[in-house]
Formats: C-alpha cells, sequence, structure tokens
C-alpha cells in the first residue's frame, strides 16, 4: 500500500460497543475521530468477532483500504499488495493475503452437535439458529443476519442454562480441542487464537514494512474477549458498556478508560490517546 512503509502509528479496534453502539450498530459518534486519524495517516484495524463480509461492508462505508482481523482472531486479512511484499505464513486468496489461526467452521459445528445430547436447550448456535434465529437473537435485519452467518473459522453460541452447567459445557468444548471466547452477546468457539496474538503478529509486519520502525499502537475494547488485545497493545482503552462490567485487565500502565460509552467513548479515549502522542 502506498504510505504503508510510513504507518508509526496503529489503531486495532473492536466493532460491537466500541466504535459501533452495542444496540444500533451506529457509528455516528464515532466519525470525527475516524476523520482525524485518517487525516493523520493512521490506519484503524478492525478486529471484531464479526465475519469477513461484514467487517467489508463496514470498511466499504467508512472508505477503510486497511487490514482487518476477523472472527476474534481466527484469520487476519491483508490487501493483496499493502505491504510491498507478502507477509510470511499467508496465503493469497480472494484478493487477500491471509493468515489463519484457526481450524475451519465445520470443525466446532460437529463438536457442538455432539454436546447437543447432553446440552439439549441450553444453547444456541447461529449455524442451527439460522438467519431467523439470528435476527431474533441479534436485532440485525435481514441482510446482515445474513452475513453474520457466513462464519468461516468460529460458532457463536447463545447461552441459556445456568453457570454451574455452563462450566460443565466449556469444560467439554475446551476438552474437545476447542477454545472459548466471552464476547458482549454471545461465547464464540474458535481454535487456538485470540485478538492479542492477531494484533501483535500484524504490528510485527507493519514494523517490517516501515524498514524495522517502532509501531506505536493502541487497541481499544470493551469485553471480555478483547482482553488478549487490550494487554498485547502499547495501550489499551477500555470503552464504558451499558451491559457489561469493563473486562478485567493485568496491566496497570499505559491504559486509557472511557468515561462515556460506545461510539462517544471511542471517540473520547482517541483524542486522549493522540494527545498523549502529540499529534
Amino acid at each position: 500500500m502506498n504510505g504503508a512503509t510510513a504507518a508509526r502509528y496503529l489503531v486495532f479496534t473492536d466493532l460491537d460497543g466500541s466504535l459501533l453502539d452495542h444496540h444500533n450498530y451506529g457509528y455516528r459518534d464515532s466519525l470525527p475521530q475516524l476523520r482525524q486519524l485518517d487525516s493523520l495517516g493512521i490506519p484503524v484495524i478492525p478486529a471484531s468477532s464479526k465475519t469477513r463480509v461484514e467487517i467489508e461492508r463496514l470498511r466499504a462505508e467508512l472508505n477503510n483500504p486497511h487490514p482487518f482481523i476477523a472472527e476474534n482472531g481466527a484469520a487476519t486479512f491483508i490487501p493483496v499488495g499493502y505491504f510491498d511484499r507478502q507477509p510470511a505464513d499467508t496465503v493469497e486468496r480472494n484478493a487477500y493475503w491471509i493468515r489463519e489461526m484457526s481450524q475451519p467452521r465445520s470443525a466446532w459445528l460437529e463438536i457442538l452437535e455432539e454436546l447437543e445430547i447432553d446440552f439439549a436447550g441450553n444453547y444456541e448456535s447461529f449455524h442451527r439458529a439460522g438467519v431467523e434465529g439470528i435476527m431474533r437473537m441479534t436485532s440485525l435485519p435481514r441482510p446482515r443476519a445474513e452475513e453474520a452467518n457466513l462464519r468461516e473459522y468460529s460458532e457463536p453460541v447463545k447461552w441459556f442454562g445456568d453457570d454451574k452447567t455452563r462450566d460443565v459445557f466449556l469444560g467439554r468444548l475446551q476438552a474437545a480441542g476447542a477454545q472459548v471466547l466471552q464476547g458482549g452477546r454471545f461465547l464464540s468457539v474458535c481454535g487456538d487464537c485470540d485478538k492479542g496474538r492477531a494484533l501483535a503478529w500484524l504490528r510485527n509486519a507493519y514494523c517490517e514494512a516501515a524498514g524495522g520502525a517502532r509501531c506505536h499502537d493502541i487497541a481499544i475494547g470493551d469485553s471480555r474477549n478483547d482482553c488478549a488485545m487490550l494487554e498485547a497493545a502499547e495501550t489499551a482503552l477500555v470503552i464504558r458498556s451499558t451491559v457489561h462490567e469493563i473486562p478485567p485487565l493485568q496491566r496497570s500502565e499505559g491504559v486509557i478508560y472511557s468515561e462515556d460509552y460506545g461510539p462517544a467513548g471511542w471517540a473520547e479515549g482517541v483524542a486522549r490517546w493522540l494527545h498523549l502522542q502529540q499529534l
């Protein structure tokens, strides 16, 4: 990508509950800071539980040409030609250099089908719910629900049972080789991956493309599935949520907590980070 070698500052951001409003998925309050980052040449890199197709649509709306991390770190997508050279450990497919960190969705669907025998009525998956069920669980309109069901590496699960049964369920999933991440609404069943490792790998790709120069990055999130990413970045911006507690972090240095919620908190926190960076 033209100018990619000059990128010294990176913004990795969760979407739902952070850049996007948790309830209506709007981003109006984020727009002023998005424009500011664009004017400074700072890439905004979505890192979300959302699918590739969902993120592609949002990137098109925002005129965002940068890489992105899909399905909680299961895969990182870099547009072909974004860097001067294709990063190692990637495959070229559908106009992307892709680094895949998880088995395909079908592996998790097979495990979930086996667990249905012992946990019937306690959970619902996107695949089994279908588009109609996803619409009910998320309040998404049909086209967006269809995009949400186009998963390639993971499976969202809505838990209905009690906490004790949930712990047994999680143990069985883990014993079968799955990792489970808690998001703002759903459990994400996936492989041995997370947003933090995806961030670290992509940050290194940017640093190499910039001739080994150090990249200063910020990770933005509001949920437990953002913790690995918030821990991995130079600076963490934790967005307050109207629906759950702030995610617990082990780190205490380099953390910004927003005062406002959702996109307004996102814009507030990004402005504070830019001020700290003297940009």
